[in-house]
């Protein structure tokens, strides 16, 4: 029942070449990045990355992208909040130079998508993108006189996220805005890892305080 970890190093373990990872964090807030660096180290390659950005400053995600372990990126906002930094600049250079894919994808269809995919929905419609390119090669349909497009649950072989509090049982508590996409993240993927800041013992969390229920998450590591 314990699934706290002792080392990033462990969290990390055993993923494999081809991974698609979700990774949870909003600009700066809520990154799992002590994970994220743990990955480099492993070798780990070819990967689909989904996140909210295409890397945030200069540890973490961009040292992936610029190590060349991401194959593809579905993200909402493909820059950096940091383009003047060496690594932040990391999506920018490879998408240019055609190293790495890139899955643009509304914000709000991101979380739905995700979403859908933790919650065993299939395919949904929605308005967003319908008679822009982002419909092009999806189906369309016009319902009461407003049109919509088909988007596909997005799941994930590994999810990472970063949380203010955990349990032995993998129970979550997030910290105001580092909430954003764990929570539908970690229930999306077959695996979760969540970087906490404090492992506290079963039963000090609230039930009611609780964000991400254990059943979702496999390894907890303290950072």
């Amino acid at each position: 029942m314990n699934k706290v970890v002792a080392s990033v190093e462990e969290a990390v373990s055993g993923i494999q070449d081809g991974s698609t990872l979700l990774v949870g964090g909003f600009g700066a807030s809520g990154v799992p990045e002590a994970l994220l660096v743990a990955l480099l180290d492993t070798g780990v390659k070819g990967l689909t990355v989904v996140n909210n950005n295409a890397g945030n400053g200069e540890i973490g995600l961009s040292q992936l992208i610029r190590a060349g372990r991401v194959d593809k990126m579905i993200c909402s906002y493909a820059r950096s909040s940091n383009p003047k930094k060496p690594n932040a600049a990391a999506f920018a250079e490879w998408y240019t130079a055609g190293k790495i894919q890139l899955e643009l994808v509304p914000q709000g269809t991101l979380a739905e998508r995700l979403r859908a995919a933790g919650a065993g929905i299939g395919p949904f419609f929605t308005p967003t993108g319908y008679g822009t390119r982002m419909a092009e090669g999806k189906e369309t349909r016009v319902i009461n006189g407003r049109g919509y497009v088909l988007e596909e649950p997005l799941h994930g072989d590994v999810a990472f996220v970063k949380a203010h509090r955990g349990d032995p049982a993998g129970n979550l508590i997030y910290r105001y805005s580092s909430r954003n996409f764990g929570p539908v993240m970690c229930m999306a993927a077959r695996m979760t890892v969540a970087q906490v800041d404090t492992v506290v013992a079963l039963g000090d969390l609230p039930p009611d305080h609780v964000m991400t229920p254990g059943i979702f998450v496999q390894r907890v590591v303290e950072c």
